[in-house]
């Protein structure tokens, strides 16, 4: 695909990853084939009444989906494009709606991209490796991974990596690594880890030391020592949660690597994963946290998260030495693999590639720098109406009391746990966004308490009582 705007194009080179970031890149509006110009409907064009229908601005929300799909085959629901329009005007009105998630859909790509779903981009094997198949986007992919090993300060030829189908799947790569370097190795992780973490331990029959956590969600470095302590004498591979999945807390890097020479573990005795799935593209911009030059072994991201991809999607970086404990050589598409899944979606790199250029390095700064500020703000506006919240420093996510109402935090689409729900300030949520959701938070709580039988709920024991607006300890905080 090309811009009709710019009619040089540049050769590709034969050899992976000749693909690099242009500082004077600029996306230009393409019409894809099949796509009629703007402003024209024609009939029977599915894909400009989707561009149509997604301009359109949502005024209410939807309680639910409610899609009439038929079985395949079947004759007697809606036409098949019908049901697609339906799907679709769903999914726009409830996009001003979409708070309690990590996913930036703040995203015009599309359109320019569209013509490369005729084509079937299948990044088998290694992505440094070509394939005896034209069909693939290694060239787009590398370009990515240069991006992210300079990020991570890690020299090209030093590293090895690939783009995953998402976080998960750079957890379960990173840690595999770990185990195949460290056989024997435990693996030690906070309760406060992403889920996939402990899924590891499982799929590899791994031993598993779930390490506490403290009230903000970080690691508690204590209960690591102890049993680093009790373990000793075995490896340890540790994942370092660089932004936990519900609080945003960061677990210190520098604590833990001095936590394990004090407990008499050296180099050559740990393997650290980082997952950075939302934070790897927040914290870099802010202070230099995440670094090969420290003894780290893998970093994964998730490419949907704040960066933002229409697919699930991101980002896998190890040591290239390492990384012969995994490849094998597989005749079949003449190259090597050490990837998870084999057959990678080829169009993910290609999308992170254009979202990476267009947005830059000082798009990134704007981004974080707005984000960061809208959570502070979101805060401030919950501690003024005297809700319990809670925001980690550095982070995107808030954290407040759980609404009692399930119709509400369905409409807001909130994620919960136990007393707390969070909402996380993506770049696309606007403050317009957030005073929506604050103004119905408030006229929906006047109606849970009116009557006085009910209180607010005590949110103490997961946010810390200073964080807590109970009637007990709102009370306590006054007095002190």
């Amino acid at each position: 695909f090309h811009s009709k705007t710019n009619k040089k194009k540049k050769p590709l080179a034969p050899r992976m990853g000749s693909l690099s970031f242009e500082k004077d890149f600029e996306p230009s509006v393409i019409t894809p084939r099949g796509l009629a110009p703007p402003g024209l409907i024609v009939n029977g064009d599915f894909g400009e009444m989707m561009r149509l229908k997604v301009s359109s601005t949502p005024t209410t929300p939807r309680k639910n989906l409610n899609l009439s799909v038929t079985e395949p085959g079947k004759n007697d629901g809606p036409s098949l494009d019908c049901t697609l329009m339906n799907y679709i005007d769903t999914l726009t009105q409830r996009i001003n709606y979409h708070i309690g998630y990590p996913v930036n859909i703040c995203y015009e790509h599309y359109a320019n991209l569209a013509p490369l779903l005729q084509f079937h981009l299948n990044n088998c094997g290694d992505p440094f490796l070509q394939n005896t198949v034209d069909f693939h986007s290694k060239d787009f992919e590398v370009a990515v991974l240069n991006w992210f090993a300079d990020l991570w300060e890690i020299e090209r030829d030093q590293y090895w990596g690939y783009v995953t189908n998402g976080g998960t799947e750079g957890n379960l790569h990173g840690i595999l690594v770990g185990r195949e370097l460290l056989p024997d190795g435990i693996l030690y992780a906070s309760k406060d880890s992403h889920y996939s973490v402990a899924k590891a331990a499982m799929m590899y029959r791994m031993n598993f030391e779930n390490i506490n956590a403290l009230i903000n969600g970080e690691m508690d470095y204590s209960d690591l020592k102890a049993k680093l302590l009790q373990n000793k004498g075995k490896p340890a591979i540790i994942n370092v949660t660089i932004g936990s999945t519900f609080k945003g807390a960061i677990d210190d890097l520098d604590v833990i690597l001095q936590t394990l020479e004090d407990c008499g573990y050296t180099q050559d005795q740990f393997y650290i994963h980082c997952d950075a799935a939302l934070n790897g593209l927040i914290i870099p911009f802010i202070k230099n946290m995440i670094t090969f030059k420290k003894p780290i072994g893998s970093v994964t991201i998730s490419g949907h998260k704040f960066l933002g991809c229409p697919m699930p999607c991101g980002v896998q970086i190890t040591r290239k030495s390492y990384i012969n404990n995994l490849s094998r050589r597989v005749e079949y598409i003449a190259s090597v693999d050490a990837t998870i899944s084999g057959s990678r979606n080829g169009l993910t790199p290609i999308f992170l590639w254009y979202s990476l250029n267009a947005k830059g390095q000082i798009g990134f700064q704007k981004d974080v720098k707005r984000c960061l500020d809208n959570a502070i703000y979101l805060k401030g506006r919950l501690q003024k109406a005297g809700i319990s919240v809670m925001l980690n420093e550095l982070s995107i996510i808030v954290v407040l009391e759980r609404p009692r109402d399930h119709e509400f935090v369905r409409r807001w689409q909130l994620s919960c746990v136990r007393d707390m729900a969070h909402v996380i300030v993506m770049p696309g949520i606007t403050r317009e966004t957030l005073d929506g959701f604050i103004t119905d938070l408030l006229q929906q709580r006047k109606k849970w308490y009116q009557d006085g039988r009910i209180s607010p709920l005590c949110v103490a024991s997961d946010i810390g009582a200073q964080n807590c607006a109970c009637s007990y300890h709102k009370i306590d905080y006054i007095i002190a």
